[in-house]
């Protein structure tokens, strides 16, 4: 394959934490993430949105723990994820210390917020004992009064002295196993702080256009606002904020992942809006086959096109492909070449069966190289 510069993402240089076992910033992937919106002290619940989101696929999750009941669930929500679990416990700080006793991986807070720096003490110690990570939050929507009496509005230098004062809380205390979010829910606002906060800081920076809205206004914001950053090589972890389901917020975020090329998993589906040439229904196919194809992790591609016009181009870049032909029948090509033709009612259930069995010939190569480099 051709080298293409016009596609290279210069990723910036980070210090790596750990939040549980999974490696945050440095080289390693940058990772998805979202948030429960059960009651956390209902563990039932919350263990069963869990389960949906890590078969999104998510990497680390947020639970909000502001009560006692809810870091008295925690343990036993922490023994059945999967996934690292990041206590959000807000201005309280007997909650990050329970969390962290609870087995939270990584703790939410902003150091600053909690009183007296003797309470700052305690979460340090109580974070360091059980090995927890922080996680720096800082909102346009909640800065400081200090701050806001100083810059008269939430603007991108508010933002990151937010940030580097609740950094120095804990340097000065000789904890460094923390990342930092600067939000807003104004996708300007947020991109321009965390540009200013990378070329300062070298801890791994978290990404959120927070409050973005519902899907789809949602999606758009935090695809523009969280893509941007990326493709200028700034972010290590993400969570696209919905008012929607955290499974939708995960998938979502391996989209935005995928779109840069940076990250990869599950199928990506290259498909044309549709017109009147189309030889069948693309829009119904393509839903159907986002929703069955959910759960291929295996990266690999489909292209899906109702005629001739682009069909045989694209298929010719995918694993997949299918071009809508007259008379109800499609050509179907693999790894770019015609292969053969299929009817309007079996296309559905042979493109499913064809994704599934190049998923296990990848799956089976990958796994023999494993075992050759053994």
């Amino acid at each position: 394959m051709s080298v293409r510069p016009w596609r290279d993402i210069t990723r910036r240089q980070s210090r790596q934490i750990m939040v549980g076992n999974v490696p945050v910033g440095g080289d390693a992937p940058v990772t998805v993430q979202t948030m429960t919106n059960t009651p956390t002290s209902d563990p039932v619940a919350t263990i069963d949105q869990i389960r949906r989101c890590e078969d999104a696929g998510v990497d680390i999750i947020r639970v909000s723990c502001p009560d006692v009941e809810s870091t008295a669930a925690l343990k036993q929500i922490v023994r059945a994820a999967r996934v690292p679990i990041v206590a959000d416990i807000h201005f309280h700080y007997k909650r990050a210390l329970e969390a962290a006793d609870a087995g939270a991986a990584c703790l939410r807070i902003n150091p600053g917020n909690i009183g007296s720096a003797e309470r700052v003490n305690e979460v340090v110690n109580a974070a360091k004992v059980n090995g927890c990570a922080i996680r720096i939050g800082v909102n346009a929507g909640s800065l400081e009064k200090d701050l806001l009496e100083k810059y008269g509005e939430p603007c991108p230098e508010a933002l990151v002295e937010s940030a580097l004062d609740h950094i120095k809380l804990l340097q000065d205390r000789d904890f460094h196993e923390f990342k930092v979010a600067v939000k807003a829910s104004d996708l300007f606002l947020a991109t321009a702080a965390y540009q200013q906060l990378a070329e300062v800081v070298d801890c791994p920076l978290h990404l959120g256009i927070t409050e973005a809205g519902g899907f789809v206004g949602g999606t758009v914001k935090s695809a523009i606002g969280i893509g941007s950053l990326l493709w200028f090589g700034i972010g290590d972890t993400i969570r696209v904020s919905l008012s929607a389901e955290p499974e939708e917020e995960v998938r979502v975020g391996f989209e935005i992942l995928k779109a840069l090329g940076i990250r990869n998993r599950g199928v990506r589906v290259v498909s044309c809006p549709s017109c009147a040439r189309q030889g069948f229904d693309v829009i119904r196919t393509v839903q159907a086959l986002e929703e069955r194809l959910q759960h291929i992790r295996t990266p690999l591609s489909l292209s899906v096109l109702g005629c001739v016009v682009n069909g045989p181009g694209e298929a010719r870049e995918t694993d997949i492909g299918l071009t809508g032909g007259g008379n109800g029948k499609h050509m179907v090509y693999l790894s770019g070449v015609t292969d053969h033709t299929i009817e309007d009612a079996d296309m559905l259930d042979h493109l499913v069966k064809l994704v599934e069995a190049k998923a296990a010939e990848i799956e089976a190569a990958n796994e023999a190289a494993a075992v050759a480099a053994a």
